[in-house]
């Protein structure tokens, strides 16, 4: 698959709107804070965080097929997360294209040695696909319902990454 990370673009967010469902999904998606339903045009204002940059992950005709965030949580560490894929291109290893990106601009725009996300215990999906990519679960950190993960950066630029 051939596809670019660029910073989310204004009509990127009509797509990704037309991702999430429900609340349910939306509270997966981007956590409780999120509203559901939410008006496309206030995505970047609702999804803003301190520090934080958006990108989307765009196919070879420029839509949007993939959307991510990271931000910096302490020094040193850098977190990514609200990592969604268009249902129509889940499973052809959009959401394997789009993490790697995002991690690799994640550490070269900031100065960190680890990388973490945090992932529902029941996504199963995506708890493979983090694994894959070398994070590791820190139970110490984790919920009933979420697990935090993550990577030290010198082991993910030895994955590729």
């Amino acid at each position: 698959m051939e596809a670019i990370l660029r910073p989310a673009e204004i009509g990127d967010y009509n797509a990704i709107a037309s991702w999430v469902g429900d609340a349910d999904a939306c509270a997966r998606w981007a956590g409780p804070a999120v509203p559901f339903p939410f008006l496309a045009e206030e995505l970047p204002e609702i999804l803003s965080v301190t520090g934080g940059k958006s990108y989307c992950l765009a196919g070879s005709d420029g839509e949007c097929i993939g959307f991510g965030q990271f931000w910096t949580v302490t020094q040193g560490a850098v977190h990514i997360g609200r990592i969604i894929i268009s249902p129509r291109v889940r499973g052809s290893g959009a959401g394997r294209l789009l993490c790697e990106k995002l991690i690799d601009r994640a550490l070269r725009s900031t100065d960190s040695s680890v990388v973490t996300l945090r992932v529902y215990r029941t996504n199963s999906a995506a708890l493979s696909l983090y694994s894959g990519l070398g994070f590791t679960v820190v139970e110490m950190e984790s919920t009933s319902e979420l697990l935090f993960m993550k990577a030290e950066a010198s082991s993910l630029r030895e994955r590729g990454i």
